[in-house]
């Protein structure tokens, strides 16, 4: 489930941690840290999806408060709980893997249940909220919507919501994108979604090369990137960005199924997102530079483009 670019994340990620270890790492330990990384990547998608579902369901729990006042007003006694019954939620609250994941990380423990009142006075305050409760039927599109607004407008829009996430998982901002995708393909195909493997065996394989090829091929690369740089210092370059090259110029020379144009294109958009202002720039010139040479000296060579994928 998760894409190449989500996986090239993780293993940037684990390379940035190794890095800022002078990698002073034990055998093993590169690869224990990248699989850590895409189990915090689980953890975190589970504790979205049973924050959004708390919301929803605590419909009920507002009803049977104000149905207890001491002197409920006639709209207390008529609280809405239709979305407490959703369909689709409950198609994945009853998925065994979402269950287990539950129990794998203690989800129940992470929610912050004053959190989850205010998200839910927020949702029943929305336009789009009174017109779904005002339907007695229940339809699968309006099923599926009213869940994604609550993840797109009551919780990413929301910045206490926002600070509750970052203060939880570190690595939110990077992985935040890679979220809105889950979720996304988590309401078009619930049936199909395995929350305890969200990278499969091919992916998984494509990781630990990556980042195995990365670690060894380390000196070499840096003898192909230094005399790219010009009048650049190499160790002042940021650390992000040198990571990105690594990465790309390993895959040029070494994932022969990944086109290069595709890998190339790869690294720009991630250092645009994840480094500095100009590293955009600077990573295309240092990949096309070297990738120019790789050609002419013939190193590069590519098979099965019709087999691969981003």
């Amino acid at each position: 489930m998760l894409s190449r670019r989500n996986i090239r994340v993780k293993v940037m990620q684990t390379l940035y941690s190794i890095e800022s270890m002078n990698k002073d790492t034990r055998p093993g330990e590169p690869l224990q840290i990248l699989k850590k990384n895409l189990e915090n990547a689980q953890q975190l998608f589970t504790y979205l999806v049973y924050h959004l579902f708390e919301v929803a369901r605590y419909s009920e729990k507002d009803a049977l408060q104000k149905s207890q006042k001491y002197l409920p007003t006639e709209s207390d006694l008529k609280v809405n709980t239709k979305i407490a019954g959703n369909e689709l939620m409950w198609s994945i609250l009853e998925n065994s893997s979402f269950q287990q994941s539950l129990e794998k990380f203690k989800t129940k423990f992470l929610i912050d249940s004053e959190l989850v009142r205010k998200s839910y006075l927020r949702l029943i305050a929305l336009p789009h909220y009174k017109e779904y409760i005002s339907q007695p039927s229940r339809d699968k599109k309006a099923e599926r919507q009213i869940l994604e607004t609550i993840f797109s407008e009551i919780m990413i829009e929301n910045e206490d919501f926002l600070s509750d996430v970052e203060e939880k998982f570190i690595h939110w901002d990077d992985d935040a994108e890679m979220m809105i995708v889950l979720m996304e393909k988590l309401f078009h195909k619930p049936s199909a979604f395995n929350f305890a493997q969200l990278i499969g065996d091919e992916k998984m394989q494509f990781a630990l090369e990556l980042l195995k090829t990365v670690i060894e091929k380390d000196e070499y690369c840096l003898g192909l990137i230094k005399p790219k740089l010009k009048n650049w210092d190499s160790e002042r370059i940021a650390l992000l960005d040198m990571i990105l090259i690594k990465m790309g110029v390993c895959e040029l020379l070494y994932f022969e199924t990944i086109p290069t144009k595709v890998t190339i294109n790869e690294y720009i958009d991630l250092a645009k997102e994840y480094s500095t202002e100009q590293s955009g720039h600077f990573v295309n010139g240092i990949l096309d530079n070297i990738h120019k040479d790789l050609t002419s000296q013939n190193k590069i060579h590519k098979t099965n483009y019709k087999n691969s994928t981003l």
